[in-house]
């Protein structure tokens, strides 16, 4: 049953993700083509001092996003700092400034990881006026980067890529907002919560009393998923019956993890005019995304050792509301995209399929990667391929017109280089500084042994 189940849901996804595809990735691309402005974006405008009319250069683009990531960081800091004064902080005191930095830089940057259980740390005002709002803004950013270098390759003669202002503001109202929106609703109709109660008193059937929290996680739910956030709003994150009550909330939040970048491919085929290329990034991510699946979920139904054998399944640290491949399907989503939500935890996957969640994080965003951060990443590989495919068949490397000389090569190069190497030197020095390596053996490691090295990479 469980796997008649789970076919059926990787199913229903992929028709309703194929069925989004052309309709969605259109309406992106008449986004961010149009020249008209509605009512409330001129407004927004004025309010700023932009003239939506004019264009920036990439230096001027670049400086505009660092402005808004640092105006992100000082404002979640400080609502942080503030919340013991806000109105429904729920009698919680100020978060310390550690990790007032820590969760405003990771919100920002739309890595959303969190070193807190949120629904006993932060109250109403800061996970909705911080947190969701940063939600919104972190993946418009991802949205506004890929289509200025979607411009960069569609023009020819223009030493401009766009206005990001424009860019972020038609991202967050034309096309979060409203989508957001209606998910919240769907979510609430599944069970999802969404209210201001506070905590509640119940008894339990022993004859104890457990507090219960409440509050509005429908609408930080829908904008987390969609705009491959993650970080949620209890502390079990997508796994807790609040965020995630049904087997069909699951389905719904993966199509909300996959929906927008699956659909940029089309997006950019419409853009440079060429809707083959397109449907070739698109082709490349879900044949990628296809494999992990397979593979993790073999690995998670198929092998293990004696306890695995002897409970018929390898259901530790999952749901059993969702099964095996509802969390293999939750996992290989949220990982590939790096939306940094789970319905089951990945430390108790077997040996293989944890090995397979890593992996995914490592591909670095392309299978079908965030918002944003995917199609950019898969537009950097093209770049690479095409200057090999040149070099080998001695032809001068072009894509979409353009040649690809040394320069590209060096840039794409370091995109590429990175992160590995911050990942691998991070982990180096955190073992390698003596002070540093007492604090992560004593403190930072949630589970010990072979599994700590993993979890500090």
């Amino acid at each position: 049953m469980d796997v008649l189940f789970g076919i059926l849901q990787i199913l229903t996804a992929a028709v309703i993700l194929v069925l989004l595809y052309r309709p969605l990735g259109d309406y992106m691309a008449r986004t961010f083509t149009s020249t008209r402005d509605l009512s409330l974006e001129r407004g927004f405008y004025r309010l700023i001092g932009v003239d939506a009319a004019s264009e920036q250069s990439w230096r001027s683009y670049l400086r505009s996003v660092l402005v808004v990531s640092i105006v992100g960081v000082v404002f979640v800091y400080l609502l942080q700092r503030l919340q013991a004064v806000l109105p429904y902080s729920l009698g919680f005191p100020a978060i310390p400034e550690g990790l007032s930095f820590n969760t405003a830089a990771s919100f920002v940057t739309n890595t959303n990881w969190q070193s807190y259980s949120p629904d006993v740390t932060m109250g109403y005002t800061v996970q909705l006026a911080g947190l969701a709002v940063q939600n919104f803004v972190s993946a418009a950013v991802g949205i506004a980067v890929v289509i200025a270098l979607v411009r960069g390759f569609a023009r020819r003669r223009s030493g401009t890529i766009g206005n990001f202002w424009v860019d972020l503001t038609r991202s967050i109202l034309r096309l979060l907002l409203p989508i957001a929106f209606v998910s919240a609703i769907v979510l609430i109709i599944g069970g999802v919560i969404q209210n201001f109660n506070g905590f509640s008193t119940i008894s339990t059937i022993t004859g104890a009393t457990q507090s219960v929290p409440g509050g509005p996680a429908a609408s930080q739910e829908a904008i987390k998923l969609l705009g491959t956030n993650g970080g949620g709003f209890f502390n079990t994150n997508s796994a807790h019956p609040f965020e995630n009550p049904t087997p069909w909330t699951n389905a719904f939040e993966i199509i909300l993890m996959l929906a927008i970048p699956f659909a940029l491919p089309r997006t950019f085929g419409q853009m440079v005019g060429d809707k083959r290329q397109g449907n070739a990034i698109v082709a490349v991510m879900v044949s990628m995304f296809a494999v992990s699946l397979t593979a993790l979920t073999l690995f998670e139904t198929l092998t293990g050792g004696a306890g695995t054998r002897l409970a018929g399944a390898a259901m530790e640290g999952k749901e059993q509301r969702f099964g095996i491949w509802g969390s293999t399907l939750f996992a290989t989503t949220s990982t590939l995209t790096s939306t940094g939500a789970v319905n089951s935890m990945h430390d108790s996957f077997t040996s293989l399929g944890g090995m397979m969640t890593m992996f995914n994080m490592m591909l670095g965003e392309i299978a079908p990667g965030g918002v944003g951060s995917g199609l950019y990443g898969m537009l950097i590989l093209a770049i690479i391929t095409v200057f090999i495919a040149g070099l080998l068949v001695g032809r001068t490397p072009e894509y979409l017109g353009k040649k690809i000389g040394p320069r590209e090569i060096k840039l794409a190069s370091i995109y590429i280089l990175i992160t590995p190497s911050i990942v691998l030197a991070g982990t180096a020095l955190s073992f390698a500084i003596p002070a540093v390596n007492a604090d992560v053996l004593t403190t930072s490691i949630f589970n010990p042994g072979l599994h700590g090295l993993s979890e500090v990479l």
